[in-house]
C-alpha cells in the first residue's frame, strides 16, 4: 500500500510522553531526530518560518551525501537551538502530523531534545536566569532598582558590558515598573455590575495577570479591565498566580514547568469554582494552559477544567459579541491598523478574533500580518540569535511600512516591541500598541 503524501484530516497533537524515562534516552531521541529530519529534508515546506529549518537544510546540503545520513549527529542540536516552539510548523504547514502514519510533530521533538539537554545540564546559566521570570522580575521591579535597570537598558556602555553576559547590546529590553499592576489596581473591579452569562461564557472574568502584565505592561491589563467593565463584565485579578511556565518549557526545564503548574492550578480552580472564566493578556500564557499543559497532563482533570475555562481576550469578547452582549458605541475610528497576528495566538486555532473585533469599529481598516516577529520569549535578546531574530522580523516590519498605518501593534507586546525596534522611528506613531489598548481608545473610556 502506497504511503500517503500528506494528510487531509485535521491535525491532532498527541500527548507529550515526558514522564516516560525513554523520553530522555539519547539513543531513541537521536534516532527520532534523524527520522524526522529526513522527512523534513524531503519536504521543506517550513523553510520560511524560523531558522531551525534553514539550519537543518544547510547541514544536509553541505554534507558529503547531501542527505541526512551525511550530517554529523553532534550538529543536530544546532537545529534545536533555533527552534523557539512557536508551533507554527505543526499547526500551519506540516502535512505529516498525526493522524498521518508518519506521526511527525517537530515542535514536540524539539522540546524533547531541549529537555534531554537540560537534564544533562548542558544549558547556559544565562538562559536559566532570564527564564526565571518570577524571581528576576520581582527583584528588578523593586523601587530604585527598576529605575536603575531601565537606565542601564538605555546606556550604550552598560549594554556593551551586558554583551559579555550574552545579551545583545542592540536588543530592545522591556521596561520595568516599580508601581506594578497589583499596586495600581484593586483586586476586584466592576463588582456592582450585573453578571450576564451566555451559552459560551459565564460573564465574569478572572484575569491571569502574568509576569509581563504585572511588571512590564501593566497599562495593557488596565486597558483590558476598562474594556471589560465598559461591556458590563466584572473582573478580578489573580495576583497570587505564578509564571505560566512557557519560558521554562522553551528551555526544556520540565520539572520547573511541573512545579509552576502545581502552584497555579489551585488559584485557577478556585476562580472557576467561584464562577469565573479566565483570561490572560499574553498569547503565550493562554497557549500554555489551552494546549501545552493539557498535552503534558492529558489525564489531569484539573488541567482539563482550566483549559476549558481559559480564553484569549478577543476570543472572549467575540463570543460575547456573538451573544449580543458587547457595546459597539465606539467614539472614534482607529483608521488604518497594521495588526501583527502573534504566533502563539495563531496556533490556538480560534481564528482572527482580534481582527474581527477591531473591524467592528466604524472607519477602521485592519491589515493582518501573519508572519513571525522573530522575538520569541528570549531569542531576540540573546547575543547569538539577535541578528537572526531581526532577519525573521524584516518581512513583518516591511508589511507595517507598506500599510502606512495610523496605528500598529500585536497581541504579543514583545513582538510589538521588536517590530517597533525594526521600524527604528520610520513611522510617526512611535511604539506599538496592544489591540486591547486600541479598543479602549476607540471606546473613549
Amino acid at each position: 500500500m502506497a504511503t500517503r503524501e500528506g494528510s487531509l484530516e485535521a491535525p491532532k497533537r498527541e500527548p507529550i510522553d515526558w514522564q516516560n524515562p525513554e523520553f530522555f534516552d539519547p539513543e531513541p531521541l537521536y534516532d527520532e531526530l534523524e527520522r524526522v529530519f529526513d522527512i523534513c529534508h524531503g519536504c521543506r515546506r517550513c523553510v520560511s518560518l524560523c531558522d531551525a529549518f534553514p539550519t537543518l537544510f544547510d547541514l544536509v546540503d553541505e554534507s558529503d551525501t547531501m542527505e541526512v545520513d551525511g550530517v554529523d549527529k553532534d550538529d543536530y542540536m544546532k537545529v534545536v537551538d533555533q527552534c523557539f516552539l512557536c508551533d507554527l510548523c505543526a499547526e500551519t504547514k506540516c502535512p505529516y502530523l498525526p493522524p498521518h502514519e508518519w506521526a511527525l510533530d517537530f515542535p514536540h521533538l524539539m522540546l524533547r531534545a531541549k529537555a534531554y539537554r537540560f537534564k544533562k545540564q548542558d544549558t547556559k546559566w544565562r538562559d536559566r536566569i532570564i527564564t526565571s521570570t518570577d524571581p528576576v522580575f520581582d527583584a528588578v521591579s523593586i523601587p530604585g532598582i527598576a529605575q536603575t535597570a531601565n537606565a542601564a537598558a538605555n546606556s550604550k556602555p552598560l549594554r556593551k558590558l551586558g554583551e559579555k553576559l550574552g545579551i545583545h547590546p542592540d536588543a530592545p529590553l522591556p521596561e520595568f515598573h516599580s508601581k506594578t499592576l497589583s499596586k495600581r489596581v484593586a483586586p476586584k473591579l466592576g463588582a456592582s455590575l450585573d453578571v450576564t452569562p451566555c451559552e459560551s461564557t459565564k460573564g465574569k472574568v478572572a484575569i491571569y495577570v502574568t509576569c509581563y502584565g504585572e511588571h512590564n505592561e501593566p497599562q495593557v491589563v488596565e486597558d483590558m479591565i476598562a474594556v471589560f467593565n465598559h461591556n458590563s463584565i466584572p473582573v478580578k485579578l489573580l495576583n497570587d498566580a505564578k509564571c505560566c511556565g512557557m519560558p521554562k518549557l522553551e528551555l526544556g526545564d520540565l520539572n520547573k514547568v511541573d512545579k509552576l503548574k502545581d502552584a497555579n492550578l489551585p488559584v485557577f480552580l478556585q476562580a472557576i469554582e467561584e464562577g469565573y472564566d479566565i483570561v490572560a493578556p499574553i498569547p503565550s500564557c493562554v497557549l500554555m494552559y489551552k494546549q501545552e499543559l493539557p498535552l503534558m497532563y492529558p489525564e489531569d482533570p484539573g488541567v482539563t477544567a482550566v483549559k476549558n475555562a481559559f480564553f484569549d481576550p478577543f476570543e472572549y469578547l467575540s463570543l460575547r459579541h456573538k451573544a449580543g452582549l458587547i457595546r459597539t458605541d465606539f467614539q472614534q475610528s482607529l483608521g488604518t491598523v497594521a495588526y501583527h497576528v502573534a504566533c502563539h495566538q495563531r496556533v490556538q486555532n480560534i481564528g482572527m478574533k482580534t481582527r474581527e473585533f477591531l473591524s467592528l469599529i466604524e472607519g477602521t481598516e485592519v491589515t493582518p500580518i501573519e508572519r513571525c516577529s522573530g522575538h520569541d520569549g528570549t531569542y531576540a535578546v540573546k547575543a547569538e540569535t539577535y541578528d537572526k531574530a531581526m532577519k525573521i522580523a524584516r518581512p513583518v516590519v516591511n508589511r507595517v511600512k507598506q500599510a502606512e498605518p495610523d496605528t500598529y501593534g500585536s497581541d504579543c507586546p514583545m513582538a510589538g516591541r521588536l517590530i517597533a525596534h525594526g521600524l527604528d522611528g520610520e513611522l510617526d506613531q512611535g511604539s506599538a500598541e496592544h489591540p486591547i489598548s486600541m479598543v479602549r481608545r476607540a471606546y473613549g473610556v
